[in-house]
């Protein structure tokens, strides 16, 4: 998830229950050293939130990726948890999940 082209920044945690999740309480890249979990958020050049990781102690926890239909609403969530399965989620251009659901 490491593109040159994106806007990364730096979160204490983040926060909701519908997709995209929100990242909360940025920091800065100094206050990395100091933390042993932390979120690192990919933005575009809009600023829309395109994916983020969670990291923990060092490793990759949890990982989603999003892309969007033209009128800004969320398409697609891809989510990676460590040791599960990947899931993808597809949504129409009203949010609403689409009908087929899977496992990536």
């Amino acid at each position: 998830m490491t593109d040159t082209k994106r806007d990364c920044r730096f979160f204490v945690s983040y926060t909701g229950v519908k997709l995209p999740l929100r990242l909360v309480t940025a920091i800065t890249p100094e206050q990395l050293s100091n933390r042993n979990t932390f979120i690192r958020g990919y933005f575009d050049a809009a600023g829309a939130l395109t994916g983020f990781e969670k990291i923990v102690y060092g490793e990759i926890e949890l990982t989603h990726s999003y892309s969007y239909h033209a009128n800004g609403v969320l398409s697609r969530a891809e989510i990676v948890m460590l040791d599960e399965e990947p899931v993808t989620l597809n949504f129409d251009e009203n949010g609403a999940p689409a009908a087929a659901q899977d496992a990536a």
